[in-house]
């Protein structure tokens, strides 16, 4: 007969059981602790499973707990204080959040920001995904034991965003019409330096996937099946692991890429599983290495502006627009309804960590209990980016 178990993941704060950090948890309920790299630390979600011989035989997913209504606070702030608010909403990849707002206002007042602007944002989206990427792939050196090559690659990323914009976690870079810093030579240059670090992880991370103790443990670890997929709107580089060509900058191309079509190469894990999910998002490193290196040269021979110069207070016409990007986990989209005024009269956002979250509840059921932590560990999501 099945017995139930509740399981937390995440960050324990007041009022969420066990209230100190010595004290054991209730019969029935297991903390999974994914390392302190690992982005599933800065918030709270809580499974209620039904086990049966120590495999899943139910699952639900209980959100919440961090709940800002974020939305809602768009439609009270002008759009210079939406694109800090949407700054804080994916904290792996805040970059890739303001973007996607940016973008959805200059669709509708039909504004074409400079190239260089272009080409910048582009640089910046990739080195986001580096940063977001390596923060999840922070698990495999913690579920070996091992010292950590990634936490010292990601500082160093960050200390490039705060070089070149005074804040090492939250950049505030862009604004509706282009950017608010610009990169020079030697800002670049120290760029191209860190990917070879990158690429070093990278190839570290590949040597550990490879090892027996992950490998047993990841492959053929809680399949994605493409009717999951479909179903629960899975994107990113979870859809991809299972064989899906689903990647806007390829098939839906924004910014620069549609130039740089040719340095999107497919990723060779397909099977769906925990290891080819975690094996996609290495690749993605290089990949990224290599489109970061591809901007900074084309930034280097374009010279120009990286804004267009707006009013203090921006308008939007009536109308409404929707944008989508390819944020480091998935589809990131905002829907927007302007009345024309300084604020929104409605910015609904489409994250990938819902719709990822949403997934696991038919993924866990056949899940060995043991296997609960790579499972979570291999699907992408952030806290802020589903309690929105």
């Amino acid at each position: 007969m099945p017995t139930p178990l509740r399981v937390l993941v995440g960050a324990l704060g007041p009022g969420v059981l066990p209230t100190a950090a010595t004290e054991p948890p209730p019969d029935g309920t297991v903390l999974l602790d994914l390392g302190p790299e690992h982005p599933s630390g800065t918030g709270l979600v809580e499974l209620r499973l039904w086990v049966e011989d120590d495999v899943v035989t139910e699952a639900t997913v209980v959100v919440g707990a961090l709940h800002r209504g974020v939305e809602k606070l768009f439609e009270v702030r002008d759009y210079r204080q939406v694109l800090v608010l949407a700054d804080r909403h994916d904290w792996q990849a805040p970059f890739a959040a303001e973007l996607t707002v940016a973008l959805t206002c200059e669709r509708l007042l039909g504004l074409e920001v400079p190239p260089r602007a272009v080409w910048l944002r582009t640089l910046l989206a990739e080195h986001t995904r580096l940063l977001s990427h390596l923060g999840f792939l922070g698990w495999v050196p913690h579920r070996l034991g091992a010292a950590s090559p990634t936490s010292a690659v990601r500082e160093a990323l960050r200390g490039q965003l705060q070089r070149l914009s005074g804040n090492r976690v939250h950049p505030m870079l862009n604004r509706v019409g282009g950017l608010a810093a610009d990169a020079d030579d030697a800002w670049l240059d120290a760029e191209r330096a860190l990917l070879t670090d990158v690429r070093k992880v990278a190839d570290r991370l590949d040597a550990w996937l490879a090892e027996p103790a992950l490998r047993d443990a990841t492959v053929g670890t809680a399949v994605l099946t493409p009717a999951v997929v479909a179903g629960h709107g899975v994107t990113g580089p979870a859809a991809r692991a299972g064989g899906l060509e689903a990647d806007l900058r390829l098939h839906r191309p924004y910014l620069a890429y549609r130039e740089l079509a040719d340095l999107l190469r497919p990723t060779p894990a397909t099977a769906g599983d925990a290891a080819a999910r975690l094996t996609t998002l290495v690749h993605e490193l290089r990949v990224s290495a290599d489109l970061v290196v591809a901007c900074a040269d084309r930034l280097r021979e374009l010279s120009g502006e990286v804004a267009v110069r707006l009013g203090k207070v921006v308008r939007l016409p009536e109308g409404e627009a929707y944008v989508a990007t390819e944020a480091p986990l998935g589809v990131s989209g905002v829907f927007l309804v302007s009345r024309g005024d300084k604020t929104p009269w409605r910015l609904k956002l489409r994250t990938p960590s819902f719709n990822h979250v949403s997934a696991l509840e038919p993924l866990l059921r056949g899940v060995h209990v043991s296997a609960l932590e790579t499972t979570l560990a291999s699907i992408g999501y952030v806290v802020g980016d589903i309690d929105k």
